[in-house]
């Protein structure tokens, strides 16, 4: 007991005490007046005391880089360093040594042994501190201007930690945790375009969902060459869209037979070649506003596209159409043809022209065929988003009648290849479609939105099952194989059959299935959050903006409305008695670009 004196200053858990009572159970007096009984263990003597007041341990003046240097090697009590560095050892210098020594930049050790340190490690460490404390300067410097909403040229760093949440390639930000801000993509997105840092424009969904960059990066030799069957005395047309670089469908009409020819894709990326598995892991091109992403390089659609070159290498589906729209025969022969490349709106030109009139004859035999054994004809406006020149460009995609004659001719192209597929045996990708529990009638803008609230997501099989949405008992999508992965392997399926060779098994087709189906989704969606995002981007360009509105749905407070000129949705309170289509004028009046939201009001 006669270590720990009445009125000793000790060592309690970090902090100065005195011994109010000695015993088995010392009893302390702590800086804040409260009284602790602890063991004898629990506190170390830094002095004999009286200790006195223990708020006033003030700490005195001394020289305790003079003590250090004096004692540099050696080791020496706590008493020894107070006497050393202020002259004298009392409560006040025994605690100031003591939070020296704690400190641990000039001394280490206990209240009975403390060591200087050597006077290189004192110079190292007391650079590592101000080299700290300049960064915990900077960083709170930094902190500051980003609540300011401000940023500057040095912050670049800092921020790209910030930038990798907002783009999903990290979870965590220790800077957004000090910003008292989720770790969250749309917090970081929303303070870096706060702050200056990225520009309304920068698009993050695709990047959130791990969507590729550029293209694939694989080597590409011509397609070899083999046997095909000429076609090119045909009159082919690829129609599509204007600005379209990756043209894999052309039209043709014999007299007889629809020709569709199809970019022969397979013949340069057959199964488990470099570049199948390279379209494989991409799943399908990525059509963005700001650019395509193609699954296939630039190098093989440059050989592959249909019209690109004088001739094409082609495998085309040869297709007799019935008055009824039924098939009666179908063929399928890897080609050459030579093809005339057209927009929608310039072949609207020529309708009534060979052989598009005749193609229109037999399309339209065939869509009638399939809306009467039910297939979904749901009309809502859409349009075509484009950036160029960093400005966003909408356009109404008209309802032209080619655009309705080609997609018949490719959907009669997937029913034929369903066909021939299972007539001759051959696994295949067939697409199918459970029919909608309900349908709605009415061909208004309210009806069609309530007709695709009931349809069913479309499945990939292995046989063929009805698919409702087209009206077909066997469907299988074979037109696009430079921009679908899947349309790919049917092709390889079909050449590989009509060469007499080993085709996939059915195990091999699912494992492909299954792969597509790990990557479709988010390809899906970066494509429709990034087309809202540039809609938005383009509302915000426009200032103040006010067009129509279509209401196709009705709640008790609120409504679903359908802006036209933009395919926009929006949710937003209606006036009193607004029934179903009636047509609103609405005024944007704001937008949320990181929530991917715009706010409206009705006039």
């Amino acid at each position: 007991m006669s270590d720990f004196p009445a009125d000793a200053l000790v060592l309690y858990k970090g902090r100065p005490a005195a011994v109010a009572e000695p015993g088995e159970k010392i009893l302390l007096r702590l800086p804040d007046g409260e009284t602790k009984r602890v063991r004898p263990k629990d506190i170390q003597l830094l002095h004999p005391g009286p200790a006195g007041d223990l708020t006033k341990l003030a700490t005195p003046e001394g020289d305790l880089e003079g003590a250090r240097e004096v004692l540099e090697g050696e080791t020496a009590t706590l008493a020894d360093v107070a006497d050393l560095a202020f002259g004298d050892h009392t409560p006040a210098t025994a605690w100031a040594a003591w939070e020296a020594v704690a400190d641990g930049l000039l001394f280490t050790g206990t209240p009975e042994a403390v060591t200087a340190i050597d006077g290189e490690t004192v110079a190292a460490e007391r650079q590592k501190r101000q080299e700290k404390a300049e960064a915990a300067a900077a960083r709170e410097a930094l902190l500051e201007r980003l609540k300011k909403g401000e940023y500057a040229p040095e912050d670049a760093g800092a921020l790209a930690e910030i930038e990798r949440v907002a783009l999903g390639t990290a979870a965590h930000s220790p800077l957004l945790r000090e910003l008292d801000l989720a770790e969250e993509p749309e917090p970081a997105h929303r303070l870096l375009l706060r702050i200056g840092y990225w520009q309304p424009e920068h698009n993050p969904h695709p990047s959130r969902l791990s969507a590729p960059e550029g293209e694939p990066a694989v080597g590409v030799a011509p397609p070899g060459e083999s046997e095909r069957r000429d076609l090119t005395h045909l009159t082919a047309l690829a129609i599509d869209d204007e600005g379209n670089r990756d043209p894999d469908d052309a039209i043709s009409f014999d007299g007889e037979w629809l020709w569709v020819h199809i970019a022969d894709a397979a013949a340069m990326a057959p199964p488990a070649s470099e570049l199948d598995l390279a379209a494989r892991e991409r799943g399908a091109t990525l059509y963005l506003p700001e650019g395509v992403r193609p699954m296939l390089p630039e190098a093989a659609i440059d050989h592959l596209g249909l019209g690109l070159a004088s001739e094409s290498p082609a495998l085309s589906f040869g297709v007799k159409i019935a008055a009824d729209g039924t098939l009666e025969d179908v063929t399928v022969t890897p080609s050459r043809v030579r093809v005339t490349r057209l927009t929608y709106a310039e072949a609207e030109n020529h309708l009534d022209e060979e052989p598009l009139a005749s193609i229109r004859r037999v399309t339209d035999a065939f869509r009638a065929r399939r809306i009467a054994e039910g297939a979904a004809i749901i009309r809502i406006p859409e349009v075509s988003v484009k950036v160029r020149d960093g400005r966003v460009e909408l356009r109404p995609l008209p309802d032209h009648v080619s655009r309705q004659i080609v997609t018949e001719a490719m959907l009669a192209t997937g029913e034929a290849a369903a066909r021939f597929a299972g007539n001759e045996g051959i696994a295949f990708p067939y697409s199918t479609q459970p029919p909608p529990e309900e349908r709605p009638e009415g061909e208004d803008l309210a009806s069609q939105f309530a007709f695709r609230r009931q349809m069913r997501p479309a499945r990939l099989r292995s046989a063929p099952d009805h698919h409702a949405g087209v009206g077909l008992a066997a469907y299988t999508q074979v037109t696009s194989p430079m921009r679908r992965y899947l349309d790919l392997v049917a092709h390889q399926q079909l050449r590989a059959h009509l060469a007499g060779v080993e085709t996939l098994d059915q195990e091999a087709l699912l494992e492909r299935v299954a792969a597509v189906d790990a990557v479709m989704g988010g390809l899906r969606r970066s494509e429709r959050l990034s087309n809202q995002h540039w809609k938005l981007v383009w509302l915000k360009q426009q200032g103040q903006w006010e067009g129509e509105g279509i209401v196709v749905e009705t709640g008790e407070r609120k409504g679903r409305v359908f802006l036209p000129d933009l395919a926009y949705e929006t949710v937003l309170p209606l006036p009193s008695g607004t029934a179903l289509n009636d047509r609103l004028t609405l005024r944007n009046t704001g937008v949320d670009i990181p929530a991917l939201e715009a706010r409206f009001s009705v006039r």
